[in-house]
């Protein structure tokens, strides 16, 4: 890696170049978190945007999923802490395990149609994403360079999301001559476990913090390793800091939108293959959605809180835009008036609307969820304190997801569901712009103090440090 010098006239440290592509560098290790989230929640977000988890009758998926959230605003939460004192292997490893057994559980249900066995996974599968959710958002909002945190963000969603595309593939291919068919056949669900063992092997690749090195010599964070009373006492602040507590809104409406577009759009107007395909253009849009706004919130403006200002409002814009559309196709259609399944074969311009609809939903869902992560990762700089505030967010938005899952299977209208999430929503951006122009700091604002997290060159060796 090369050793640093020191500028005999100008007294200053040099510290050589370094590969990006080597092993220990914050883009590498970022993607590797990346391709874990395209195997393992990629897939199950391509079973779940079939709509009832590729299932005639949505109780079931609804349940699991309910029970899935609940233990998940638990977990989200603890999350950060089990990540500080077990590190990125363990936690990931165990997080990801989880996921096969969720989509096993689909697969005992298209066969005995009893739904315990998957509620129970889905609870199950709430503890192992809180685990894997808390380590990728500290991976992935501390690992790269403060000024280029929204690139990586984009970067990993971009990954991760390609997990949706090939997911949402699988089921249309393999349901290509089935279009009357109600539920997936065996296939689908046997390939989606295929997918997540791999990811569950995967996450094991993935470097503690203080292994990861970025350019300049600086590591994620120095300390080997925390402690139970630690973290719980660190966890126990967060719901005292006014930052969070601006966040909460943002949360909780981050994944509410879920049931209502994954089963109420695209599972009450679209058949089966149908179903599939759009969840390829919609996680596809979600790539679009990540890489357009990172590149904003990193390259619009010098002032890192202009940019955060500018982010925001392009967001706020095109959400306006896009849950204005959906109201304007909510109003055609209630669960006391079904509309006919559209075919992208047979239906003609009857599908294109809704199906840009559709679209737009994905990239709207990337562009939100980069903003927050941003706005978190502008935050702090640090591993351990990211951490926590990644399992706070994911925490408070599990809440919101089993709250949103058991509204829909309670049958509320979809008028008052499509309300609700566009005033959710809404609520958020300008919450948000509070918090940029409080908490984030510009460069020159910075440069005075002490980077958390950083080390000297000298220490800035790839082969040293210990797993926690």
């Amino acid at each position: 890696m090369g050793e640093s010098g020191r500028d005999a006239e100008t007294g200053e440290t040099h510290v050589p170049k370094q590969s990006l592509f080597r092993y220990n560098s914050p883009l590498l290790q970022v993607s590797m978190i990346g391709l874990v989230c395209f195997c393992c929640p990629g897939m199950f977000n391509a079973l779940s945007g079939m709509g009832g988890g590729g299932q005639v009758d949505p109780t079931a998926a609804n349940n699991a999923n309910t029970a899935l959230y609940t233990t998940f605003a638990v977990f989200g939460v603890l999350g950060g802490g089990i990540y500080n004192i077990l590190g990125p292997r363990y936690t990931l490893f165990a997080g990801c395990s989880t996921y096969v057994l969720y989509a096993g559980s689909f697969l005992y249900y298209n066969h005995h149609k009893h739904q315990a066995f998957a509620i129970v996974a889905g609870a199950i599968l709430g503890v192992g994403a809180g685990l894997l959710w808390a380590g990728q958002g500290a991976i992935m909002t501390s690992y790269p360079p403060k000024e280029r945190k929204g690139t990586y963000i984009s970067i990993f969603w971009s990954i991760f999301n390609m997990g949706g595309v090939i997911g949402g593939l699988i089921p249309f291919v393999l349901n290509y001559n089935r279009a009357e068919a109600a539920s997936v056949n065996d296939g689908t669900y046997i390939a989606f476990m295929i997918f997540m063992s791999a990811g569950t092997l995967l996450s094991l690749g993935i470097l503690p913090p203080s292994r990861v090195v970025r350019d300049d010599g600086s590591r994620c964070t120095n300390i080997k390793y925390s402690n139970v009373s630690t973290e719980a006492v660190e966890i126990l602040k967060l719901f005292l800091n006014w930052k969070m507590l601006l966040i909460v809104p943002a949360a909780w409406a981050s994944n509410f939108f879920y049931s209502y577009q994954f089963n109420n759009v695209n599972g009450l107007m679209f058949n089966l293959r149908t179903r599939g395909l759009n969840n390829v253009f919609y996680w596809g849009a979600q790539m679009l959605g990540s890489i357009g706004i990172g590149y904003i919130f990193d390259f619009s403006f010098e002032s890192r809180r202009k940019r955060g200002f500018v982010g925001i409002g392009v967001v706020a814009l095109l959400s306006t835009a896009i849950w204005g559309g959906g109201l304007a196709n909510q109003l055609n259609y209630s669960f006391d008036n079904l509309p006919e399944k559209l075919d992208f074969k047979s239906s003609g311009d009857d599908y294109a609307g809704p199906f840009v609809l559709y679209f737009s939903y994905g990239l709207l869902d990337a562009m939100f969820q980069t903003m927050v992560y941003w706005v978190i990762g502008a935050l702090a700089d640090d591993s351990e304190t990211l951490s926590r505030y990644a399992g706070f967010y994911k925490g408070v938005q599990s809440a919101g997801g089993a709250v949103a899952w058991q509204i829909d299977t309670n049958k509320v209208s979809l008028l008052s569901q499509l309300i609700v999430n566009w005033s959710l929503t809404s609520l958020s951006y300008p919450l948000l712009v509070v918090l940029v122009m409080l908490a984030v700091k510009d460069k020159n604002e910075a440069e005075g103090g002490k980077i958390e997290g950083s080390a000297p060159p000298f220490i800035a060796n790839a082969n040293d440090g210990n797993e926690k």
